[in-house]
């Protein structure tokens, strides 16, 4: 079997045409899923970049890795500890392209991010790993270059898994400028209306409103040069050039997108080739106060695209909740290949293959890297449970309606404190049952390595807090900046608070 697997950084699936996006964004990926299967509630189970390819690549929650940071302790994988053998490959513990490489697939991964993040077990695996070169910023038509260098060489070949990276959705949206706008003459979303913006730029916190390109006004004034990024979002038409620079970037990567299917169709293979396109994390465009970044463990940074087309691949559409860690089982399963012991991913092959209802009954999703929070999604309900609150205005529990409230506007968790409870249960629970598999040595729990008794989001905590919204580094200057700009009850909160949020769930609840 030949695999294609287009890896979107922070692509966001109602942002796209199959999703039901007005804008013409995305007309190659379209393609795909006309051809194939799309999954509406597939989300990534540890946010953001560096935690989520780790638990897809390893097929493992970021509880049992360790993984759930951008820098410090936990920006590496725990130790296998006594049962590290002489490689990696004999303990069970095996990536997904190790898997495949197993069972004589070529494979190849063309992306800059194991250097950008310092990543470099997520090469566990690759035969080959293709380097776009530069400091990790590279648009689509660097990338994509690479890729069909290598599909020109080997597109024919049997049993191959190419791993295609591609950035530009991510911030700071930088496609190039001969490429225009193709949506200058086209309306922005609806939402955020101007009464929610204006009441956002009084708030606070990095990538907010008043400070979308990070923290204050020397990050502030240094990025206001991007073309595509107005300096702050203070009206409609700030958010509508905001977000033309996202929708601008990823109908620029669909392009390539479209140029990749084309070389498999010239080789005479693109009906033989499972094609895979997914998201590492998804983007806030104004919910919860976040512009343009990935920062909390909600809807909108967790949730993803995932579509798949190809042989044997039941068309339409998988409404069920399925995690990214779920995929390499359902695509080893898919392939004929057996998958190894020590994997949390649970295969949705059937869905894949005959369009049954594999749905997990809930989610539980992490953020370790801009805030410390976990979120739990069932039926229709998020509820998101916050411990440190990476500089942003959290309460300890919220909850959201998503049917009725996609964007997530209105905390639900007073007026409907029997969902949060349950809710809580739930993630009390699953934390449980994930800290056990790890002391009886079951599924992705590892009990030979160090630490691996200890809640990684709490090592965070331990460590200052989050890497990209620590207090220590960044609230001084910052304070400073929310003065200066007639924000100083902000100021004084975080001075008081530091980020650690009230953890008296049942007096929140009640208020009292």
């Amino acid at each position: 079997m030949r695999i294609l697997y287009i890896d979107c950084d922070s692509l966001r699936p109602d942002h796209l045409g199959c999703y039901g996006y007005h804008r013409d964004t995305s007309p190659n990926i379209d393609r795909i899923a006309d051809r194939g299967r799309r999954f509406t509630n597939y989300y990534a189970s540890d946010v953001p970049c560096l935690p989520s390819r780790t638990a897809l690549f390893f097929s493992r929650f970021g509880i049992h890795t360790g993984v759930v940071n951008h820098g410090g302790t936990n920006a590496e994988m725990r130790q296998r500890g006594s049962r590290r053998g002489f490689n990696t490959q004999t303990d069970g513990f095996r990536s997904w392209p190790a898997v495949l490489r197993g069972a004589d697939y070529q494979t190849a991964f063309v992306s800059q991010f194991p250097q950008r993040h310092g990543a470099y077990h997520t090469l566990d695996g690759f035969d080959e790993w293709i380097h776009p070169g530069g400091d990790g910023y590279a648009n689509a038509d660097v990338v994509a270059r690479h890729a069909d260098q290598w599909l020109d060489e080997h597109a024919t070949d049997e049993d191959w898994y190419l791993h295609v990276n591609f950035w530009d959705p991510h911030t700071p949206y930088e496609t190039p400028a001969e490429f225009g706008n193709p949506f200058a003459d086209e309306s922005a979303p609806e939402w955020p209306d101007e009464e929610t913006i204006q009441e956002q730029y009084e708030g606070y916190g990095p990538h907010s409103a008043h400070e979308p390109h990070h923290w204050g006004h020397t990050v502030r004034h240094e990025r206001s040069h991007l073309d595509r990024m107005p300096a702050e979002i203070d009206s409609r038409e700030a958010f509508k050039e905001w977000v033309d620079g996202y929708d601008t970037g990823i109908r620029y990567m669909d392009e390539y997108i479209g140029g990749l299917l084309s070389m498999l169709e010239s080789a005479g293979v693109l009906d033989e080739t499972l094609i895979i396109l997914t998201a590492d994390h998804g983007e806030n465009l104004g919910e919860h106060n976040i512009y343009g970044d990935h920062q909390i463990a909600d809807d909108k940074t967790c949730r993803v695209p995932l579509v798949v087309s190809g042989p044997d691949v039941e068309p339409g559409v998988d409404e069920g909740l399925h995690y990214n860690v779920d995929l390499p089982p359902t695509i080893a399963e898919f392939a004929g290949i057996a998958r190894p012991p020590r994997w949390d991913g649970q295969s949705f092959v059937g869905s894949l293959r005959e369009g049954r209802d594999e749905s997990r009954e809930m989610l539980v999703l992490s953020q370790g890297a801009w805030a410390c929070q976990r979120g739990v999604r069932f039926d229709d309900w998020l509820l998101i449970r916050t411990y440190h609150d990476g500089l942003k205005d959290f309460d300890p529990v919220e909850l959201y309606d998503l049917e009725a409230d996609p964007h997530e506007t209105t905390n639900l968790a007073r007026e409907r404190p029997e969902i949060a409870r349950e809710g809580i249960a739930r993630l009390e629970s699953w934390v449980s049952d994930r800290l056990l598999e790890t002391a009886t040595d079951r599924n992705g729990g590892n009990r030979d390595g160090p630490r691996t008794l200890t809640d990684p989001l709490f090592e965070v905590i331990s460590e200052g807090g989050p890497y990209h919204a620590r207090p220590d580094q960044q609230l001084p200057a910052y304070t400073d900046w929310l003065r200066e700009t007639g924000r100083a009850e902000h100021a004084e909160k975080l001075e008081r608070t530091r980020g650690i949020v009230s953890q008296d769930v049942e007096a929140y609840l009640t208020g009292s």
